[in-house]
């Protein structure tokens, strides 16, 4: 909001200058008319917050207020104007600027007051400096560096500081909207617009305009109240309210938000309404009550606090007698094990929780938290509106401290896990770690060396599988050799690894490699083999020595008269691990890692530290690049590389597993090619030369249609490499395409080919101009991991620079179509292993 101007006696500094043609005739102080602040005053209330991300790029090039020719540049802002003097110049003055009260001066033709950023001109003025009184009149304009105002007339009391502004039309020059007022009546904090309208859109094209019969505006609290105000779309009233308070400055306050409107199969119309409460401010509060046809009434709420060294939010859903276990019972009923029993089936109070608070302690440590809680399996299910549900199986909390120094980083952190999907059982869940403590330290020593240690002490426990502790510390010592075309890396690491198991977990962990050595050698399994497999207290020791090396080669040439930079880049990586038979090792969080590019180049082919694989291998590898050199874009990017495996690795996750024998791995290829600034392709290839056949093959294809449309396609084939099952073959085709200017369509088609359903389907259509948009979008996705789908249709009405009524559309198709909003293109995807909860819902948690 543009700021008033002052209203209080000026300094000193804030004087008036008044020239004729090269003559300066008097230095007074004096204040510039307040006209900025009856527009400015109401403005705020109209104007949606995140207005400059709206796309404006269909608004013809109009002005509601011309430009004024004779306005010189803004000099500052509304922040620094004070500093400045006010400059007044016209053609003609009779009386005097400076005198008794009766002396009242006149000035004519091309009459300007300058300030800082501030401009008024008018034909004619009429000011008395020791009263106070003017007349402003003919052609008043009024400029700053926010709006720019005309008017037919203005006049008033600057010392009883009363103001009367006529016949207003305003324009704002930092963001869109622009508006009238029949006139503008001020009183110290307190103001009027008469007659008043506001809008985002052109004249031209005036999709919408808001009018208001009285606006009364009062700075000091900073609230407005707007009587019989009219919403318009075209010429057709579309919604009347009597009487409505707004705030006009950017306090927060208390009141409504806009509500979120949806309709789905499940819940039936579905209608959220967010209550805003201002506590104080540095906190605040948002109630949402929830009616869904079909189920009953929910009610939502969230906390949110900031102070000088830290934040935090707490969030809730409470809902006390949800009638969709009651309407659908057989699918709550029918448990994981096929036996139809209610034992399955949620209560009909179902709720949530979730707590996200962060708090620095110093300079380098801070503490956080997010904890998370659901009332049943099935709520993650029934309340969130997300494809990615059914790979939400869980929800966890954590809690911590964490540091960070120059040459070190230290957390100590507990996680707890809740089961969220009622197909499985808690024996699926991983493991909670009550407590973890993470330490890492390293110190250069010179240019080249460098000697530092990776440590991790765990507790372990398990509600099904019991628990236990684990100690796993690497110290190591390296060196980076090299010069502006190639490098060496030798790295020398010792991993110790120590446990102390419950008796429950030991118990199991034996009987497990009992059976496993019956099968093996063909023996009976009796308990009494258990005895001889029993180790509380397993450990392993072993060390990983590994040299990484790379060359660089690059050449300048020209092609179709574009200037490339072509490089060849060899790269040698040895890992030598000597065998250490780790089967009395338990399981806590360790898993296979799936085989890609950065598989080839680990020094293990396990998460965890649960398991480290023998290794006596060298990858070789060769990636080559083409850059141009006009735009340093890559334009074509290809890498190729295997792992030749000349020893055996012996090492398993489990019994059974097959162990990988000496050769050659799978080959594994990648490219990217950008042709031109619309076209990006990016395939990866792996190759299995054992079985003659690819264990995973993947294409990306998208195109950028016009200013705003993409067509994205994918592709993607992976199989077991071990057992050579197929794991997933799965198309994908999304697509914002502009048909006009104007219209749009949406798109979604995720199909799995190896179990033959659809994963989700979008079909919408977009229709949106200067200042108003309109989107109504049908989806048909996956409820869980049962095969279940849901359909639900949302519709959105926009007003830009306004606001929204229905349901937000916007982050579904942005979470299902890569590059509906472009800027998602460049942005950097986020780490892979979240240190967060899992949250796959389009709702906060769940």
């Amino acid at each position: 909001m543009a700021s008033a101007l002052p209203h209080r006696k000026p300094s000193g500094k804030l004087a008036a200058v008044f020239r004729l043609p090269g003559t300066v005739l008097v230095r007074k102080p004096l204040r510039l008319l307040p006209l900025s602040i009856c527009i400015a005053l109401a403005l705020p209330a109209f104007a949606a917050e995140g207005e400059d991300e709206e796309n404006w790029g269909l608004c013809p090039i109009e002005d509601v207020v011309p430009v004024f020719p004779d306005a010189p540049a803004p000099t500052g802002d509304a922040g620094t104007r004070v500093q400045f003097p006010t400059d007044i110049s016209g053609d003609l003055l009779d009386g005097q600027l400076e005198g008794e009260a009766d002396d009242t001066a006149v000035i004519r033709g091309n009459v300007t007051l300058t300030r800082g950023d501030q401009f008024l001109g008018t034909d004619q003025m009429t000011y008395n400096p020791e009263t106070g009184r003017y007349v402003a009149e003919g052609s008043v304009r009024y400029q700053d560096s926010g709006m720019r105002i005309t008017a037919t007339r203005a006049e008033g009391d600057q010392q009883a500081d009363r103001h009367r502004i006529e016949d207003v039309r305003y324009q704002l020059t930092r963001r869109r909207g622009n508006g009238g007022a029949e006139r503008v009546e001020l009183r110290g904090d307190h103001g009027a617009l008469i007659g008043s309208t506001y809008s985002t859109c052109a004249p031209s094209q005036r999709a919408w305009e808001l009018r208001a019969e009285r606006i009364d505006i009062d700075t000091a609290e900073g609230l407005g109240v707007a009587r019989n105000a009219t919403l318009r779309v075209g010429k057709v009233p579309v919604l009347y309210v009597p009487w409505f308070m707004f705030p006009v400055d950017d306090r927060r306050r208390t009141g409504l938000l806009y509500p979120r409107v949806g309709n789905s199969g499940r819940n039936g119309f579905d209608w959220r309404q967010p209550i805003y409460l201002n506590l104080a401010p540095n906190y605040d509060a948002t109630l949402e009550p929830r009616l869904m046809s079909k189920r009953g009434v929910a009610l939502g709420g969230e906390f949110r606090w900031l102070y000088g060294q830290g934040n935090g939010r707490v969030a809730g859903t409470w809902m006390p007698d949800d009638q969709l276990p009651d309407d659908e019972p057989d699918r709550y009923d029918d448990n994981r094990d096929g036996v139809s029993t209610e034992a399955e089936r949620p209560g009909r109070n179902r709720g949530m929780f979730h707590l996200d608070a962060q708090h620095r302690l110093d300079t380098r440590w801070h503490a956080a938290t997010n904890l998370n809680w659901v009332s049943d399996t099935h709520y993650v299910e029934d309340f969130s509106s997300s494809t990615l549900t059914n790979s939400a199986y869980f929800v966890s909390s954590d809690i911590g401290v964490f540091g960070r120094g120059r040459n070190w980083e230290a957390s100590l952190s507990a996680d707890h896990y809740q089961l969220a999907d009622y197909t499985l059982s808690d024996a699926n869940l991983p493991f909670h770690r009550l407590p973890r403590l993470v330490a890492r330290w390293s110190q250069p020593f010179g240019r080249l060396l460098e000697v530092g240690v990776d440590a991790e002490a765990v507790r372990f426990d398990h509600e099904v599988f019991g628990g236990g502790s684990r100690l796993d510390a690497r110290p190591y010592v390296s060196a980076t050799i090299g010069g502006a075309a190639w490098y060496v890396a030798p790295r020398l690491a010792w991993r110790y690894t120590g446990y102390a198991l419950e008796n429950d977990t030991a118990d199991a962990l034996a009987e497990a490699r009992a059976r496993a050595f019956a099968a093996e050698n063909g023996v009976p399994y009796t308990p009494a083999l258990d005895a001889s497999f029993r180790n509380r207290s397993p450990s392993r020791s072993l060390p990983i020595g590994s040299i990484d090396a790379g060359v660089y080669f690059d050449r300048s040439f020209r092609f179709r008269g574009e200037r490339f930079l072509q490089t060849l880049e060899p790269r040698v990586f040895y890992l030598r691990v000597p065998y250490e038979n780790q089967d009395d090792l338990p399981l806590f969080d360790t898993n296979l890692m799936s085989f890609s590019w950065g598989q080839l180049f680990r020094d293990n082919r396990y998460t965890g530290a649960d398991r480290q694989a023998d290794a006596n291998q060298i990858t070789t590898a060769l990636t080559t690049r083409f850059i141009s050199e006009d735009d340093g874009r890559e334009r074509l990017s290809a890498s190729l590389g295997q792992i030749h495996y000349l020893d055996e690795s012996r090492v398993r996750l489990y019994a059974g597993e097959p162990s990988i024998e000496r050769g050659r791995s799978a080959w594994v290829a990648e490219v990217g090619f950008m042709p031109d600034d619309r076209w990006s392709i990016g395939a990866a290839y792996q190759w299995n030369p054992k079985f003659r056949r690819e264990d995973l093959a993947s294409l990306r294809v998208r195109y950028l249609v016009g200013e705003a449309g993409v067509i994205n396609l994918g592709y993607r084939y992976r199989r077991d490499p071990a057992t050579g099952n197929d794991l997933l073959e799965q198309a994908d085709l999304s697509f914002l395409y502009p048909i006009n200017q104007n219209w749009s369509v949406v798109g979604r088609y995720y199909y799995s080919l190896l179990e033959k359903k659809e994963l989700e389907t979008i079909a919408g259509v977009q229709w949106e101009s200067c200042c108003l948009a309109v989107r109504v979008v049908g989806r048909r996705y996956l409820r869980n991991r049962t095969g279940e789908l849901n359909n639900a249709l949302q519709v959105e009405f926009e007003l830009k620079g306004l606001g929204s009524a229905g349901q937000k559309t916007e982050r579904v198709l942005r979470r299902a179509i890569l590059g509906y909003d472009r800027d998602d293109l460049y942005l950097v995807p986020p780490s892979s292993i979240p240190r967060g909860p899992v949250d796959d819902t389009s709702d906060p948690l769940p």
